[in-house]
């Protein structure tokens, strides 16, 4: 598998130190964690301040100012306030990422037509008025119908990142399905456009000690299936590894789980063993539950 390309994720509003930093204009947690991720080799460092409804205009290019203080990496600017994100985009020393833009009649021209005056990229996340794709065909239709009026305003393929959709595995695994065979489509939908996710969506509302397993488990899965970027934690030491093109023994065994071969358990040791039984709730073949690895 080709090396992916990381995105840090961990400069978030949501984080119970950073948000309050955020608020009061205190550059230092910000310096802080961009110094880290940057530590880390990460390709790009997302940016995310949430809505930010009253004061994106005025946050997102302090963030951007003080993260480019402390480190030289390419930003992945992430906001649905349109203003915020010209805002953003115009204070980066280098053109950034969009993240993102959808279908939803409110949202795309907008972000294409601002992709293109600036020449920054993005990700297309193929969300329409009507809401979520129910498959992979819907995913696929929903791509066309994107690249299509994207190239039509100018955007080139190349300036794409396309969104698969990834879903908490507590909730669907049948969109998790979806997510891997979409994205064995978007090379001949969308030649010459990347691919991205938000990996840790897969864990979402599961315990802290049990969301690495679906994340690394589920990255692996993903770049079996042509994956080129995701949006991950950077400070979790198995994705770096993965993305790097290590672990090769289970690159291998998630590799042939998903090609119908299913491995003889009593064979494996103990990180194999809770892999194969990630594999399985990933893919809907047991059922999950927060015990999945002691069963």
């Amino acid at each position: 598998m080709a090396r992916l390309i990381r995105v840090g994720e961990n400069l978030n509003v949501m984080s119970r130190t950073l948000g309050p930093a955020m608020k009061a204009r205190d550059p230092e947690p910000i310096r802080e964690m961009a110094r880290r991720q940057a530590e880390k080799k990460v390709d790009l460092m997302d940016v995310n301040i949430g809505p930010a409804r009253k004061e994106g205009p005025e946050l997102l290019p302090w963030l951007v100012e003080t993260i480019q203080g402390a480190a030289d990496l390419r930003l992945s600017l992430d906001t649905v306030n349109m203003e915020a994100m010209e805002a953003g985009i115009g204070a980066c020393a280098r053109p950034p990422l969009i993240n993102s833009v959808s279908l939803q009649s409110s949202r795309f021209e907008k972000g294409i037509e601002m992709a293109v005056r600036t020449g920054a990229d993005c990700i297309a996340l193929l969300w329409s008025d009507q809401g979520m794709p129910r498959d992979a065909n819907e995913r696929a239709m929903h791509l066309v119908d994107f690249m299509q009026k994207a190239g039509e305003m100018g955007l080139p393929m190349e300036r794409v990142w396309v969104d698969p959709i990834v879903t908490p595995v507590s909730v669907d695994t049948n969109q998790l399905v979806a997510c891997l065979e979409f994205l064995a489509m978007v090379g001949e939908i969308a030649p010459g456009a990347r691919t991205i996710c938000g990996l840790s969506n897969v864990s979402n509302g599961v315990p802290d000690s049990l969301r690495p397993w679906l994340n690394r488990t589920f990255l692996v899965m993903l770049m079996h299936r042509g994956l080129a970027s995701a949006i991950v934690d950077a400070f979790d030491d198995d994705i770096t590894e993965i993305a790097a093109g290590g672990k090769a023994n289970i690159v291998k065994l998630v590799g042939e789980m998903m090609e119908g071969r299913a491995p003889d358990m009593a064979s494996l040791d103990g990180e194999e063993t809770r892999y194969a039984k990630t594999v399985r709730v990933l893919t809907g073949e047991s059922l999950y539950s927060d015990s999945w690895l002691d069963i």
